[in-house]
C-alpha cells in the first residue's frame, strides 16, 4: 500500500444551521468494524482488490459516511464505499 500525504482544504457548509448527524456517521462506522472491515483489510470492490484505509466521517454531501463509511485504496484510486459494494478478499 502506498501512502501518500494529505492536504488539508478549508471548508464550510452551505447552510448557516449546523445538524448534528455524527450519531449516524459513527454507526455506520461501527458496524462496518464490527463486520470485519477494519484498517488494512483486504477487500474487493467487484473484482477489483483494494485494501480499507480509513473511515469517511463526513456527515454531509453525496456522499456522507452514514451511507458510505468505508475509504478503499484501489490501483484506479480512493474510493468511498458502502459495505454492500465491497467483500472480503
Amino acid at each position: 500500500m502506498n501512502t501518500q500525504s494529505l492536504i488539508v482544504v478549508n471548508g464550510q457548509r452551505p447552510c448557516g444551521a449546523a445538524h448534528h448527524y455524527h450519531g449516524t456517521v459513527e454507526q455506520s462506522i461501527h458496524r462496518a468494524i464490527d463486520a470485519g472491515y477494519r484498517i488494512g483489510c483486504a477487500v474487493r470492490l467487484g473484482s477489483v482488490p483494494g485494501s480499507v484505509i480509513g473511515y469517511n466521517i463526513s456527515n454531509f454531501g453525496r456522499f456522507s459516511g452514514a451511507s458510505y463509511p468505508l475509504l478503499v485504496e484501489t490501483d484506479y484510486g480512493i474510493a468511498k464505499c458502502s459495505m454492500r459494494e465491497v467483500s472480503p478478499a
